[in-house]
């Protein structure tokens, strides 16, 4: 295994609306165990479980965080199952939640997991190394019109219909380079001027394809709100719009439940608000932070409070 680094974003924001006392505290994706560290370090009464489902990043963080296994427990699985895997350990309510959605530094840098559209590797993108789904999967058996929209969808890339049709022209697709080659091929040169790099949108859409990261957000925020002890908090990361769209609109519902019209005068739908949003607007790293580590500067943190009874 590669040296598993981790730079955890926006540190000292996350600990100052997470930490709120001693508690159970859960980071949902565990990475390097950056935040973790912390959390156990400035709270000397913490306990905390660590989720992944990178197998390397569950054996890294309990490396790092031996000095602390008295306090800690690291547990493979996707967060999407945090009520299950937290009621297997018999935990009991949860004082803070953290969830610092995306890729970690590690899985772009390590060239062989097929992350980055820089380096040339098999195409795979699988955070958890056991499924069965991979970007070669996505690449080589999805329909064209299948295709097509996963790029548009997830990646929001206007040249999806073309990029797609390029792709299923060159199959096998079997390494990132084939695939960045396909999408250069299929966007005109006038298109890639002065923007990012063209591949960037295709690699996100067939990424969070592979790990389904969408599809399980808005349970998984509800479900990770659930688990929170009356006036415990979620705290999410999220690095580009797609994932904080999600998040914005799951809190303000959770926060506003009722559907009752506009014009009624009380609410009779029942349904009653599960907490508060605590950031009325997105936190965002500051200009040091952007300067000594340039992943952070799409990040966004947004933070729920549970209902105090």
């Amino acid at each position: 295994m590669s040296e598993f680094s981790h730079i955890p974003v926006m540190l000292e924001p996350v600990m100052a609306y997470l930490l709120t006392g001693p508690g159970l505290y859960v980071d949902g994706t565990l990475g390097g165990g950056g935040h973790s560290e912390q959390i156990l370090a400035r709270c000397g009464q913490a306990r905390l479980i660590g989720i992944d489902r990178d197998l390397e990043a569950i054996e890294a963080a309990s490396a790092r965080l031996a000095p602390y296994q008295e306090r800690f427990c690291a547990l493979h699985g996707n967060f999407a199952d945090m009520t299950r895997l937290i009621g297997d350990q018999n935990a009991g309510h949860v004082r803070g939640i953290l969830l610092d959605l995306g890729v970690s530094s590690h899985q772009f840098d390590c060239a062989r997991r097929g992350f980055s559209y820089h380096e040339d590797a098999p195409l795979d993108m699988r955070m958890d190394a056991t499924q069965a789904l991979s970007a070669w999967h996505v690449v080589n058996t999805y329909p064209q019109e299948r295709l097509a929209k996963v790029i548009a969808d997830y990646g929001e890339e206007n040249w999806a219909k073309r990029i797609a049709q390029f792709i299923v022209q060159r199959r096998p697709v079997d390494t990132t380079e084939q695939l960045v080659e396909a999408i250069k091929a299929a966007v005109p040169k006038s298109a890639r001027r002065d923007g990012p790099h063209p591949a960037r949108r295709t690699f996100q859409a067939v990424r969070i394809e592979v790990n389904g990261e969408l599809a399980i957000l808005e349970k998984a925020l509800r479900d990770a709100v659930a688990c929170l002890e009356p006036g415990g908090r979620l705290c999410v990361i999220t690095f580009h719009s797609l994932e904080d769209r999600i998040v914005k609109q799951t809190f303000a519902s959770l926060q506003n439940p009722c559907i009752c019209p506009p014009r009624c005068p009380v609410c009779i739908c029942g349904r009653k608000s599960a907490g508060q949003v605590v950031t009325r607007k997105p936190i965002l790293p500051d200009a040091r932070e952007v300067e000594q580590n340039a992943r952070s500067r799409s990040a966004k943190l947004r933070v729920f409070q549970k209902t105090v009874e």
